[in-house]
């Protein structure tokens, strides 16, 4: 009986390179897989540097001092060319206005502050519009303008703003525009008695005063304004104004108000009498 025979040197030859064949395409598909693992985090990493180089305040500074900078400074950096190329092409377009970048970091910006400002004007259909003398030390003095207008009637509006018995209310701290018109009108009425005339006619002063009332007991004279009135005896009606404005730096819940002197020759003619203010910071 004849022994079985092995495999033959054919069969095992092929064995050998089919197993050499298997472990070769394991092999290749280990690489490629490893090798596009590391090229895609290659990738993420050059985009996001290339992103970098365009962003930021860095290429605000490079470009302000492109002229200062050779070519042959940073050859072996690729970001620093794509800069230096852009920089060259924005002085070439802007010249050399100053340019500001966004910073990548930078919070965006906040809303702008909201409007804050009111503008008053006189009403002439109003009855008692001026305060009687007081010597009371909240009231300053002169007679203070109780009745303005502030709806949206005609020129006046509030803004954030809120109108008490004649006072603004300042809603914020800050500095804020004041201004304010007074108008004295001056008309003879054959009515009246010749002693008043006169003593209207006499030379005298015709004053505005802007205070501002705070914590403390007394109201604190912001502005005054003055001119001396001198009606000829020929003519019928007189007329002057008297305006003033500033800047000046209230606090939250400070108020506001304008006071006059001679108050029965006040006109209170919206377009000629005014009061306002408003937020400048």
């Amino acid at each position: 009986m004849l022994p079985a025979a092995g495999p033959s040197a054919a069969q095992s030859c092929a064995l050998v390179l089919g197993a050499a064949v298997l472990l070769q395409s394991l092999c290749v598909a280990v690489t490629f897989l490893y090798f596009t693992s590391e090229l895609k985090q290659l990738q993420d990493t050059y985009s996001k540097s290339g992103i970098a180089c365009l962003t930021g305040e860095e290429l605000g500074s490079f470009t302000q001092n492109l002229d200062a900078l050779g070519n042959d400074e940073g050859e072996a950096d690729p970001c620093w060319q794509v800069k230096w190329q852009l920089g060259k092409l924005i002085k070439k377009v802007f010249g050399n206005r100053a340019l500001t970048f966004p910073n990548a970091n930078e919070q965006p910006p906040q809303n702008p502050v909201y409007r804050i400002a009111a503008h008053l004007t006189g009403n002439s259909n109003r009855k008692n519009s001026l305060s009687p003398h007081n010597s009371s030390p909240r009231r300053g003095s002169g007679q203070k303008i109780n009745n303005w207008e502030s709806s949206r009637k005609g020129h006046s509006f509030l803004y954030n703003v809120e109108l008490r018995n004649g006072e603004l209310v300042i809603p914020k701290t800050g500095f804020y525009y004041i201004y304010s018109q007074t108008y004295f009108r001056f008309r003879e009425n054959e009515n009246e008695d010749s002693d008043l005339l006169a003593q209207i006619r006499n030379p005298k002063q015709l004053v505005q005063y802007v205070y501002k009332l705070t914590n403390y007991p007394e109201p604190i004279l912001l502005m005054k304004s003055a001119r001396t009135s001198c009606w000829s005896k020929k003519a019928e009606y007189g007329l002057y104004s008297i305006y003033q404005g500033g800047v000046f730096q209230l606090k939250r819940d400070d108020r506001i108000f304008v006071s006059v002197s001679n108050g029965d020759i006040v006109d209170m003619d919206k377009e000629a009498s005014f009061f306002g203010a408003f937020l400048i910071s």
